[in-house]
């Protein structure tokens, strides 16, 4: 009996998630539509999946985000494009050496000058000056055709094949709920921390459970995902001095010691699914912000 699921075949791919592996590219009806410079890898379609997963939060504002081996490295807001990417890079300048980089506005010249042909630049536009410089210098780029504020529209389901049988579940597409978003602290968070807060909490939607994220000035300064332990001291210690007064998202409640670990870092506002007594009597003693989403982004996987 044939095991693999029909679907409308495209091309093989250069290589799976290993050399050794064979990867398949096929047709599904949740599909964008896109223009690339080169046949994408394996490593191409996950990286540039996970990117533009995380940019489609943003497709109204100015983003960038920066992926290598299917996890986040970066991410940042910014007043302008290259503001945004200027922010990225500065907050993990060493990863930002390759790997896929996502926009969500026009390429243009400025911005494509200091990739290299180790990187792959996903836009939603591209200048021709860009597009010129992109060729000359053998550096990658997706053109992407669906816009991004369409693009959760294609996010339907996830599928896995399994000695079990095929799983199927659908894409968590939670967003923060106005009715469930509460501010419970005592200390007031101002206008700009919830800003920041909001950005955080959208990011740890799209990396691996347990996530924190320590982010100000709409710039990720630490992050850890997929930790068992220590995740909390993990996230701050890359921070460092940049967790001064920023704020701190968590897709898990809180003990006390991962407060205690926030309030040693100087963390300002701290943004969970939910809080006990014991957590929240200690953050109003140390007059920080909290909010609770009243949802999780954990996953069980």
């Amino acid at each position: 009996m044939d095991s693999e699921i029909k679907l409308d075949y495209i091309n093989e791919l250069s290589s799976g998630a290993t050399v050794s592996q064979v990867a398949k590219l096929y047709k599904s009806e949740d599909i964008i539509d896109y223009v690339s410079s080169k046949d994408l890898s394996y490593s191409d379609i996950i990286n540039s999946t996970l990117a533009l997963n995380i940019l489609s939060e943003f497709y109204d504002v100015c983003a960038t985000v920066f992926v290598k081996n299917n996890t986040l490295t970066s991410a940042a807001l910014g007043s302008t494009l290259f503001d945004s990417f200027q922010k990225a890079v500065d907050a993990n300048p060493i990863d930002a050496i390759c790997g896929v980089v996502g926009i969500t506005k026009k390429a243009e010249i400025e911005l494509v000058r200091l990739l290299t042909a180790q990187h792959l630049l996903i836009a939603p536009d591209f200048s021709a000056e860009a597009i010129n410089h992109l060729e000359s210098s053998n550096i990658p780029y997706i053109k992407l055709n669906t816009p991004l504020e369409n693009y959760k529209n294609f996010l339907t389901t996830e599928i896995s094949k399994t000695p079990f049988g095929i799983v199927i579940q659908d894409k968590n597409k939670k967003e923060l709920d106005k009715d469930s978003f509460k501010v419970v602290s005592k200390t007031k968070p101002t206008v700009e921390q919830i800003e920041d807060a909001i950005f955080a909490w959208k990011i740890t939607k799209y990396i691996r459970s347990s996530a924190v994220v320590v982010a100000k000035d709409f710039k990720i300064s630490g992050l850890s995902q997929g930790l068992q332990t220590s995740a909390f001291e993990y996230a701050l210690n890359q921070a460092c001095e940049n967790a001064k007064d920023a704020v701190l998202a968590c897709d898990v409640p809180m003990n006390i010691h991962d407060l205690n670990v926030a309030i040693q870092d100087r963390i300002s506002l701290i943004i969970q699914p939910g809080v006990t007594k014991d957590v929240l009597k200690q953050a109003d003693k140390f007059e920080i912000a909290m909010i609770t989403t009243g949802i999780s982004n954990f996953s069980l996987v």
